[in-house]
């Protein structure tokens, strides 16, 4: 069977998917529409990109490196949400892994449609970058020099983040929440080591550190030449604004072959996932042995009594509702243990960085995974019948997630005689659930919720 025609059946089945998703026209419109907020103002306002503590001179070239910046830093995880949850996140393997088509021809195919899909929404975010151009732009107009910078530093990060889409799919650890957590590490790392190398000599292998593309536009083109710059909130803009030469940024020496280069990477690593393929697989259970395995082993439950007579109703249904709630995020002996591990680190000083976040990362795993079984599209539906409403359940893992997060707190108020850690447990916890719960009722699944709570914990482990 011909390769090109698999890659290319591939791509067009996969536009044709895409075209029928809502979810598209939702991430075309996402660009144009925040592009305004992209570019901090004069009041610091919006995601700002600052050099030295000042925002830059808003030039062609440097308003299409700022787009381009935000969009490969700060939004690739928007992007990796709606590649990983769009209506392509289904496949029939079923029919694709016992066919005769080449595996590689198939995922290059599915990554040229991944791609196509991100290109056009950068292309609508460089016709907003040229609107929004027209009347903020200091000095001459120039909508090349607006497009060009937009694209070569955001169009390698995305065409790299379609590839990593597929080689996470290709491997069966890579399909789960596992998943989310390897590409949660990527980019963090991906955001600071470049920063740690920026003051090193511009070159190809320099620059190919910089999978994000954002150190040397910026580096290169300030005024003092130096890696005092920031991305995003959190730093105190000071007024006036200073010159970005990003004309010399990007045509630093090796910039632009490092750009391309991890373009042609991102297609290697594609057909190398091919090749790497696993088929999915139903894998035996294996009974553990052992009396370490025996304790980490969830317990079955008893097995049915056949002349068990029916259950009463409780006296106290909300109570039980809660109660049920709290189980279910925390079940599980190796659950309980990592959460008696999490509450020592509150006997610790500075619980705000070091006991606050680690229960929080334990409860966005079992609140996440709670809230995706119970918003699941076929059991919400049977849920509805039931004498609990699913907005009263909801509220209930509200609830029960706080008194999560205000128990893991008790050893930090403990030690430090006062209410602080308890009361932040409970903001933290608190807004972790409702983020949680809104995010997977939308969505109906727990990739969502998951995914944006560890980016808020990052930045609230971070700040």
């Amino acid at each position: 069977m011909n390769a090109v025609a698999v890659a290319r059946s591939a791509m067009n089945v996969s536009l044709r998917r895409y075209s029928r998703s809502w979810g598209l026209w939702l991430l075309l419109l996402v660009a144009p529409i925040g592009a305004r907020f992209m570019i901090a103002g004069d009041d610091g306002s919006g995601m700002q990109v600052a050099i030295g503590g000042h925002l830059p001179v808003m030039t062609s070239a440097t308003l299409g490196v700022c787009l381009g910046i935000v969009v490969s830093t700060l939004l690739l995880p928007v992007a990796f949400l709606y590649l990983r949850s769009n209506t392509t996140r289904k496949n029939p393997w079923q029919i694709d892994e016992v066919s005769g088509a080449s595996r590689p021809a198939i995922l290059l195919g599915r990554f040229a449609a991944d791609v196509v899909v991100l290109l056009g929404s950068l292309t609508t975010l460089t016709a907003a970058g040229w609107l929004l151009g027209w009347q903020i732009v200091n000095g001459p107009f120039q909508p090349e020099w607006i497009a060009l910078p937009l694209w070569l530093v955001a169009a390698p990060a995305l065409i790299g983040l379609a590839a990593f889409r597929q080689i996470l799919d290709s491997r069966p650890f890579g399909r789960r929440g596992f998943g989310e957590l390897i590409f949660f590490v990527l980019w963090t790392t991906a955001l600071v080591v470049p920063i740690v190398i920026s003051e090193r000599q511009s070159n190809f292998s320099n620059n190919m550190a910089d999978y994000a593309g954002f150190v040397r536009p910026l580096v290169a083109g300030s005024p003092s030449s130096n890696n005092d710059f920031s991305i995003g909130g959190g730093r105190e803009i000071m007024p006036g604004r200073v010159p970005l030469d990003a004309e010399s940024g990007i045509t630093a020496q090796g910039y632009i072959g490092s750009r391309f280069a991890w373009i042609a990477i991102a297609i290697a690593l594609t057909a190398f996932a091919g090749l790497a393929y696993a088929p999915h697989t139903v894998l035996p259970q294996r009974r553990a042995t052992g009396r370490l395995a025996r304790v980490l082993t969830e317990r079955l439950p008893p097995p049915p009594a056949a002349d068990a007579p029916p259950a009463l109703a409780t006296r106290y249904p909300l109570s039980a509702l809660l109660l049920a709630e709290f189980r279910l995020i925390g079940g599980g002996q190796v659950t309980l243990f990592l959460a008696f591990i999490a509450a020592l680190f509150g006997l610790l000083p500075d619980f705000r960085h070091l006991g606050s976040p680690a229960g929080l990362l334990l409860l966005i795993f079992g609140l996440c995974a709670q809230a995706g079984r119970s918003e699941a599209p076929c059991l919400r539906h049977l849920t509805k019948t039931t004498a609990t409403s699913p907005s009263l359940r909801r509220a209930a893992l509200v609830v029960a997630t706080t008194a999560w997060a205000v128990l893991l707190a008790i050893p930090a108020a403990i030690a430090s005689l006062s209410i602080a850690p308890i009361f932040l447990g409970a903001v933290t916890g608190g807004g972790a659930a409702l983020i949680a719960v809104i995010l997977a009722a939308i969505s109906g699944s727990a990739f969502a919720p998951r995914m944006v709570l560890l980016i808020l914990w990052y930045l609230y482990l971070s700040t």
